[in-house]
């Protein structure tokens, strides 16, 4: 383990391309949900310039039959569903418009053969619905027990959004992504070494190009440096941190305009900023039967009341998983030289504090309600949302782990 060394993370904000493809599919999620908790769901969203476009398998009452007929109303609700959503991240440009982009639904029924496995049945407990590997992560860097370097990545992009929607920056736009590297000393985050920050703006608000307007530019530059030194720690930037704002000089073509956005493509975004594994598998537009998403939960959670024991500084989990089949097929601790126990010993009591079923982990977590938009930008894990802590953010196992280890 070195103790000196420069980390990077990055996030995106709720108005780059991909994440606005993983809050329409989300969104889905969510409604779907909210019609019937045992819904099957796996929904994949592509966004480009004035047009939005979802597919994927889906299985429910009150949504759609065996045979692929859609209950009444449900059409009209998934499109109204995903308008809103675009027009709540604040998409209102001429190359893509909550209320003009064309869209296509391409939602279809489970396969059968899946169904067989995953369903619960007779003596048969619910399997998995897909094979695959699950990770999670924690760390005491953080009060949120997060890598700090994306801890700030988001933070930054959460306060620019909120600026944005309130009006107190009136000249951003949705798409924008952040990037924070940290100088760490005996494994602890120190200093800032670079910060860098490429955000949508309004016309003008540039260094370069044919619109560019120096006056407005560092209006849109004092703003940024403004957010760095409210976000990060007293004395993390110094007159040797490289920052970079907006360095191409010009972004106001931007979101599924600029770039196509697909379900899925900011798996490190969503999860540990590249501090930790990731298994492949992303979260957004699946159903908690999908152990992509709900062992990815459970596997935080673990980890999380891991290190808050204090029983490690940091702790990564992997599980894996078999389709149609319940148990996990493996479970492996690793506390990083920083542990008070045998991580032997973490193995042998997690699976008995939570039950790592698909069915355990959804009953344990509760994870059959739609909550699932909000998961769909600034992370999955380390936040909170709208006032309360994602159930498998919480460190209520705690007292549990001490007295069984």
């Amino acid at each position: 383990m070195r103790s000196e060394f420069l980390f990077t993370s990055e996030s995106v904000s709720e108005g780059h391309p991909d994440k606005v493809a993983d809050q329409i599919s989300d969104s889905i999620v969510d409604l779907f949900l909210g019609k019937d908790p045992q819904a099957r769901i796996a929904c994949e969203t592509l966004t480009t310039t004035n047009m939005v476009v979802i597919a994927g398998e889906i299985r429910g009452k009150g949504i759609m039959d065996e045979a692929g007929n859609w209950a009444p109303g449900v059409q009209d609700e998934i499109e109204a569903t995903i308008r809103a959503t675009v027009k709540r991240i604040g998409y209102e440009q001429s190359g893509f418009h909550w209320n003009t982009f064309s869209f296509s639904n391409n939602l279809h029924p489970q396969s059968a053969h899946i169904a067989m496995g995953v369903d619960e049945s007779g003596n048969k407990d619910e399997g998995a619905g897909d094979q695959g590997i699950m990770f999670g992560y924690a760390t005491d860097e953080t009060p949120g027990l997060m890598p700090a370097t994306l801890y700030y990545s988001h933070k930054i992009l959460e306060r620019m959004a909120a600026d944005r929607h309130s009006g107190a920056a009136p000249f951003l736009e949705p798409d924008a992504k952040s990037q924070v590297t940290l100088q760490y000393e005996n494994e602890k985050p120190v200093r800032a070494a670079a910060l860098v920050v490429s955000t949508q703006h309004a016309k003008g608000y540039c260094e370069k190009g044919e619109n560019a307007d120096p006056a407005k530019y560092a209006v849109l530059h004092d703003y940024v440096m403004s957010v760095f030194r409210d976000v990060l720690p007293e004395g993390f930037i110094t007159d040797a941190t490289d920052i970079y704002i907006n360095p191409t000089g010009q972004f106001e073509i931007g979101g599924p305009d600029g770039d196509a956005g697909v379900t899925g493509r900011k798996i490190i975004v969503d999860t540990y900023g590249g501090a930790a594994p990731h298994g492949g598998g992303a979260f957004s537009g699946k159903d908690p039967t999908k152990v992509d998403r709900s062992a990815a939960y459970v596997a935080r959670y673990l980890a999380k009341n891991v290190v808050a024991a204090g029983l490690a500084t940091r702790c990564t989990i992997q599980l894996s998983y078999a389709i149609g089949i319940a148990e996990p097929l493996s479970v492996y601790v690793d506390t990083h030289g920083t542990g008070t126990v045998p991580e032997a010993t973490l193995e042998a009591v997690l699976p008995k504090l939570v039950r790592l079923t698909p069915k355990g982990i959804r009953e344990h977590l509760q994870l059959n309600k739609p909550i699932y938009q909000k998961t769909a930008s600034y992370g999955h894990f380390g936040r909170e949302a709208d006032g309360d802590f994602f159930s498998w953010e919480k460190t209520d196992l705690v007292d549990a782990l001490k007295a069984a280890v």
